[in-house]
């Protein structure tokens, strides 16, 4: 049944705030499979972001959880309680070297700062991964885990799952379509707030038992440990060293859809116009500009997309083109020569000005199944969506935006090709040395 355009918005978008957080993961089950076809997974993390991904994936029964790496092994007792048979490593090295006979994937979910050396450690053995958003770190660890991956033909998928309900995927149609004719500009926003103004607390709490600190820290250089919840288990997305801000976080989902429906490459030029991050954090209230090459479907030969975060909002005149209608509390609006879209994050597009969609009757698509999607691949049925050679190019715009929020007002021009922006100081935040004894020679 199609639905139309009038379907009460207005009281829609007022429940915005609680039904995106509530709205749960899309999952289906898998196509009928050979009993003896397995695959014997293990996964990075025991918990937050890590349960889920544990969650989802072993719903389906073609998947085996046989071992699990976990620095703090307090966060592992749900994990031993739903899954008592599971190996439990706390050193994630140990896993890859003593499992490696024994596991033919991994998911990575870990903080931002060791998806890249564990992700290319098991990629190097051969191993399928499923790794969280953003795909790593830095610019320089994204670009050799998309090409290693590429090079040995091995299933990989980020964790972007929103990419394959039907509200984003009725979204990209929706412009690949012309509805709202060509792509003019594209405004995405998030209210989240990771970072911090503050310095750094000058002290050095004690290491909690069970939790191995030195191990946490991984590629990172030496500190004391701040308790309090400073860095572990999640205020770490604050921290310059370990997360990557609210677009970061954010910004790999929120920026899926204008990729995909876009068809976008690398960025011409980025620019920030929010304030600097200090010696140790990320800023707050960011405001991103980015200059693409034009594509079939944007307007002219350039096409810019912003990102805002925090308290930051797109100006009046683009929230103007909703006609009264509250903003999502995350989402993008579309600008196009024929209409608007408003995309709110986990829900469906609406499109404006309402006097000409208020009868429009939109497409029928049907949601896909991210984690079965991955399984299956692992099996040889088909291909993730969601894979690095897609979800590569996307993550190294997104981290773009947080070099660019290091020099605010100035306009870095980027070479994805070389790798290089015109401004030489910005070209120390595309790579960093890692900790000695940590290094990873597919990443140097």
């Amino acid at each position: 049944m199609k639905a139309n355009q009038s379907f009460t918005r207005r009281s829609f978008l007022k429940t915005l705030g609680t039904a995106v957080v509530a709205a749960p993961f899309v999952t289906r089950g898998l196509f009928a499979q050979s009993p003896n076809s397995i695959v014997r997974h293990a996964s990075f993390g025991a918990s937050g972001m890590a349960w889920s991904d544990i969650t989802e994936l072993t719903k389906y029964k073609e998947l085996q959880l046989v071992a699990v790496a976990e620095v703090d092994i307090n966060r592992t007792a749900e994990l031993k309680k739903k899954f008592p048979d599971v190996k439990i490593y706390q050193d994630w090295r140990k896993l890859l070297d003593r499992e490696a006979k024994n596991i033919d994937s991994v998911n990575v979910s870990t903080p931002d700062h060791m998806h890249a050396p564990i992700a290319m450690s098991a990629l190097q053995l051969g191993k399928h991964v499923y790794c969280q958003k953003p795909l790593a770190h830095d610019l320089s660890e994204v670009r050799k885990l998309t090409e290693f991956a590429r090079g040995k033909k091995l299933v990989t998928q980020m964790g972007i799952q929103i990419h394959a309900v039907n509200h984003y995927r009725m979204a990209s149609q929706l412009v690949k379509s012309g509805v709202i004719g060509k792509l003019k500009e594209v405004h995405c926003w998030c209210p989240k707030s990771w970072g911090d103004t503050d310095r750094r607390p000058d002290v050095a709490d004690p290491v909690p038992g069970g939790f191995d600190w030195n191990l946490w820290l991984g590629v990172c250089t030496e500190r004391p440990f701040i308790g309090n919840g400073y860095y572990h288990p999640t205020t770490w997305r604050k921290r310059l060293d370990f997360g990557t801000g609210t677009f970061g976080d954010m910004g790999c989902h929120i920026f899926d859809p204008v990729f995909d429906s876009l068809g976008l490459a690398a960025p011409i030029s980025v620019r920030s116009e929010g304030p600097a991050p200090n010696q140790w954090n990320w800023a707050l209230d960011s405001r991103i500009e980015y200059l693409f090459a034009g594509t079939r479907y944007t307007a002219e030969n350039t096409f810019q997309a912003t990102w805002y975060d925090g308290a930051s909002k797109p100006p009046p005149e683009i929230l103007a083109l909703l006609e009264g209608d509250q903003m999502p509390e995350t989402g993008s609006i579309f600008v196009g020569t024929e209409g608007v879209m408003v995309l709110p994050h986990w829900s469906r597009p609406l499109l404006y000005p309402d006097k000409k969609f208020k009868d429009f009757q939109y497409p029928e698509v049907s949601s896909g199944d991210h984690w079965g999607e991955f399984v299956r691949a692992c099996l040889g049925q088909c291909q993730t969506s969601a894979n690095f050679n897609y979800a590569g190019p996307l993550t190294e715009a997104v981290l773009l935006g947080g070099v660019a929020s290091r020099f605010p007002k100035t306009t870095l021009k980027w070479n994805a090709a070389k790798l290089r922006f015109d401004e030489r100081e910005a070209n120390d935040f595309i790579r960093r040395e890692y900790r000695r004894g940590w290094s990873i020679q597919a990443l140097s």
